[in-house]
This record gives structure tokens, sequence and C-alpha cells, in this order.
């Protein structure tokens, strides 16, 4: 379903204010810099829904949550900055993947990619992440997912996290043959697994994600989540870390 992400800013952020970067360029990838109880933070936001494409340059249209190669790197050129100027990033993730495909090809989104991923992975300033809905395929990654181990990663209930949907699973395992009676069993059954294991219950109780929230307790956490990742200057322990007790 589509809906406005700056609704989400307009409860998140200080007076709802958010000073968008590069506005006109890839309007499927939001960044901009805000405040949270009055911490600097620069955001970066999937824009779900469909997207028009230029007029004068005859763009098609583009569907919000997808990274396409101008929206990578606009954003890999929004997290440089941010972290030369030293403002933690916030990730709020409704991402389905890169897109794919010859055309995409030929307009670099690989290299881009590549950009917006090493872009991410080796900024210094703390990551926080707030998954909104879906977060799959190599653009959960690029929006600072699990692996790449973020200070904190907090999600609504409505969460879904995975290398890829159930439906897609089964076509690269299956593909034409997960219409076959003889497979319906198997196809149910991976479609069952999937919808279990994408569900941010089944990351929260294994340690995927530090929190999940009701959007009514976002901003208080997150605000409570930038203190902390801002004044502790020692490195993030992970999930299994445990203190010395020597």
């Amino acid at each position: 379903m589509s809906y406005d992400v700056r609704a989400l800013f307009e409860c998140l952020l200080d007076a709802g204010r958010l000073d968008e970067f590069q506005p006109d360029v890839a309007p499927e990838m939001i960044c901009g810099h805000g405040a949270i109880e009055g911490r600097q933070v620069a955001v970066i936001a999937n824009s779900r829904g469909v997207i028009k494409g230029k007029k004068k340059k005859n763009e098609a249209p583009r569907i919000g949550g997808i990274i396409y190669t101008e929206s990578a790197e606009k954003v890999a050129y929004f997290i440089e900055n941010a972290d030369r100027e030293r403002v933690p990033l916030l990730f709020i993730q409704d991402v389905s993947g890169f897109m794919v495909g010859t055309e995409a090809e030929h307009t670099g989104i690989i290299r881009a990619g590549a950009r917006f991923v090493e872009a991410m992975a080796t900024a210094t300033v703390p990551k926080l992440v707030l998954t909104v809905n879906h977060a799959s395929g190599a653009g959960y990654y690029a929006m600072a997912g699990q692996g790449f181990d973020p200070d904190f990663i907090v999600s609504w209930p409505t969460g879904r996290m995975g290398v890829m949907e159930g439906e897609s699973a089964i076509q690269a395992v299956y593909g034409a043959d997960a219409a076959q009676p003889d497979n319906a069993a198997a196809v149910d059954a991976m479609r069952a697994d999937y919808e279990h294991q994408l569900d941010a219950k089944f990351a929260g109780a294994r340690g995927f994600v530090d929190a999940i929230l009701t959007p009514e307790e976002t901003r208080d956490t997150l605000a409570f989540l930038l203190e902390v990742s801002t004044e502790f200057t020692g490195p993030h322990l992970g999930v299994f870390a445990l203190p010395s007790l020597s």
C-alpha cells in the first residue's frame, strides 16, 4: 500500500521538520537533516508509492521502495557528507531491493549500488535503523541491515526482514514448476516457513533487532538510542558480547 512517509517525519522529528537534500533528484529516496529532541540526525528513507518520471526527460515512473541508479548515487553522496559533518544516520527502511534488469545495468546500477553500500559500511557516525515495513533484497543491506551491525535496529510490528520474500524464493527454487500439483505441498510449506521467519517477532526473538516498537513510542525510543549512541564512544557491543568477570 502506498503512503506518505513524510507523515512519519512529522511524528518523529522536532517540529516535524526535515530539511530535505536534493528533493527533485531521485524522489523515491528521501534524504534530509532534522533533529530528535534537539539532537541532529541525517535521515534516509524509502518513499513508497509510484513516483512520476520527469516529462522533459521522458522518464518512466519509478516504484517507491526500489533503489535505482540515481537514488543510490544520491544517498551515497548524502551519507559521505553526513559522515564528514559527524551527524548520526537514521535509516527508515521500507525497501524491496535494487532495480534489476538490462536497462538498470546500462545505467550503472552495480557501480552506484556498490558506492551506496561502501558509503554506509565505512561511515563512522552512529547508525540507527527503523524498519517500518519491508526490508528485503540487497536494499536491506544497503539501508544498514543487520549484517552491517548498525548501532541499533528497531522495528514496528509490521516489519518484515529477509534476503527475499517467500514468493520470490518459491520462484527461485521451483520456477514454472511451482504450479504443478506434485509440488503443491512443498510450495505451501516453503511459503508458510518464509511467512513465519520474515515476521518482526521472529527477528526480535533471535536478537536480529533490538526492539519491536509501537508507533507511539518510536520517537521517545529513537531519542534515547540517539543519545546513547552519540555519548558512548566505545565499541559497539553485539548481542552476544558479555562483560569481563575479571
